[in-house]
This record gives structure tokens, sequence and C-alpha cells, in this order.
């Protein structure tokens, strides 16, 4: 098994599509389907199931993948390395970020990344911390921007950022409420939020066993974006950080309250494998982001306040 073999099996195993993984290799079709098969026949096994609507892992598979991704990675890596010696930032970067985070600053990140770093070869996803944070552990992601959980990682954190979740109705609304309001005034509100699955629903419901009830939200749902449509557009509010606000504050469709007794802070980190070295590419990448992240922060915070 060379490192070719190895790099289009990761990138197969990532498409799920032969055409869109030739595309991504910058290959034909029948060289990758060649090379996947000579790997399938020198491993003895199967490693995609092939349907029609694209390709899928056998459990063989998944296993190759969770052992090959690190070690392209660290390729990667040194090649990254032997470039820097000349002074240059370049390489390839996975990360992934929570939909708050992705939603709010990513477009703007992303152009200054490929403006001042035209060498960095960006991969992005959005998840759920708990996935993404897995996907660092296994070698599938570099980074993962999270909501940092108040349990030990294995991995290591470095802060960007703590915000306010605070409660947010539309424009036009006609529920009156003060400035600020207690946490448990949530108790008899038509609330959409989250899911379970989502790392800000867990905030919200720790908050308020602790206030001693439990959550009774008239919708679930797990795209913030449209969560800010709908309270922009109901009469229902909801619970959501600043950046993930911003976007409906600033565009003067929604209006945003302050909670205390108590306040909702949640913590957003970047993680990386303590086992692997952060490359300048991965460096430079989250300075940009963390800088947008706590920006955008700043500026629903101020808006809160007119």
């Amino acid at each position: 098994m060379d490192i070719k073999q190895m790099q289009y099996f990761l990138c197969l195993a990532q498409e799920g599509n032969v055409t869109r993984a030739a595309r991504q290799l910058n290959i034909v079709q029948p060289a990758l389907s060649m090379q996947i098969a000579k790997l399938e026949k020198s491993l003895g096994k199967q490693l995609f199931y092939r349907g029609p609507n694209g390709m899928s892992l056998t459990a063989a598979g998944e296993a190759l993948a969770l052992r090959l991704a690190p070690i392209v990675a660290d390729i990667d890596r040194a090649r990254d390395e032997m470039a820097q010696l000349d002074g240059k930032v370049s390489g390839r970067v996975s990360l992934g970020m929570i939909s708050s985070a992705a939603q709010s600053t990513l477009p703007v990140s992303t152009a200054k990344i490929a403006a001042q770093y035209p060498e960095i070869h960006l991969l992005v996803c959005e998840g759920y911390s708990e996935i993404m944070m897995e996907w660092v552990i296994a070698g599938q992601l570099d980074i993962a921007i999270v909501n940092a959980p108040a349990r030990r990682l294995a991995l290591t954190a470095k802060h960007i950022l703590d915000e306010e979740m605070m409660l947010a109705q539309g424009v036009k609304n006609r529920l009156r409420l003060p400035r600020t309001l207690s946490f448990e005034r949530l108790r008899g509100l038509d609330i959409v939020i989250p899911s379970r699955r989502h790392g800000l629903r867990r905030i919200l419901d720790d908050a308020a066993a602790e206030a001693g009830f439990n959550l009774a939200p008239r919708l679930e749902i797990d795209t913030l974006s449209a969560i800010c449509e709908v309270v922009a557009t109901t009469d229902l509010v909801t619970v959501l950080p600043g950046i993930a606000l911003h976007p409906s504050l600033s565009a003067g469709r929604i209006r945003a309250r302050r909670l205390r007794n108590p306040s909702i802070v949640r913590s957003v980190a970047w993680v990386t494998n303590p086992r692997r070295t952060v490359s300048a590419a991965m460096s430079a990448v989250m300075e940009i982001i963390a800088d947008d992240l706590t920006k955008a922060a700043t500026s629903a915070s101020r808006l809160v306040r007119r």
C-alpha cells in the first residue's frame, strides 16, 4: 500500500462517489477505480459497498479509514513543515465547526484565509461537538471548533471566547418582555430551540434543571439560521448565543434580551489531537477564525444594549 492509494481511499470514503472523488483528486474515474480494486485485492477485503446511490464503507473499510487518516495527516504535515523552511505557510487543513460558528463567520473567515494564505487548502465541515471531537481523536479532522464541555477532554483545547446566550423575539412579536429577565420566565413562553442532539440544548437543559423546571419547546430545530427565521416571522422566541443571533440582529429582524438568575454562558474552544503537531497552516487558520468569532460576539452584545 503506497501513499497514493491511501489518499485515494480516504478521498473516496469521504465523498462516497467515484465521480466526485476523481474530480477532487484530479484523476480520471477508471484510474481511481483501479487503485481501489488493487487495494482491496492486496488486503483481501471488500472496503466499499457499491450501490446505485454511491459507495459506502464496509466494516473493514471503516477500520482502515480510522488507521489511515492519521498516517496521511502526518505525511501532509511533514510536507508542510518542509515547505515552511522556505517561509511559506501552506498545506491541507481539515476543520470542523459547530453550526453557530460556521453560520455566523465562516464566509468572511474563509475569504480572508484564501486571500492571505493562497497555498492553504482548507476543508470545512459542520457538525455536533461530540461527533467532531471523535473525528479529531481519530485523525479525520485536524481541528474542531466546539462548545467546550465541562468534562475533561482527551484533546488539547484552546479557549476562544465565552458568550451569553440570550432570549430573542421577532421585532413584530407583540409579547412585552423587560430588557433583562429571569431564565425561569422561559417556563411560560412558546420557544423554539435545538434538539437534544445539539450541544446548545444540553446547556439550556442544564440551566432549566438548576432552575427547577424542564424545557418544553414548541419546535426543535438544529439549524440555527432556521430557528432565527422562525423567530423573525412568528410569535415564538428562542435562546441562542450572540454569534448565532448576530445576522438577524444586525438586519433588524429580531431583538434580544439578556437572561439573569442565572445568566447562561457557553464557552467556545478549538481542539486538536495532543499526539499531533499543530502546523503553521492550522495556527494561521485558527487565528483568523477566532478573531472573527470574537468580533461577531462583541458586535451582537452591543446590539442587545441598544
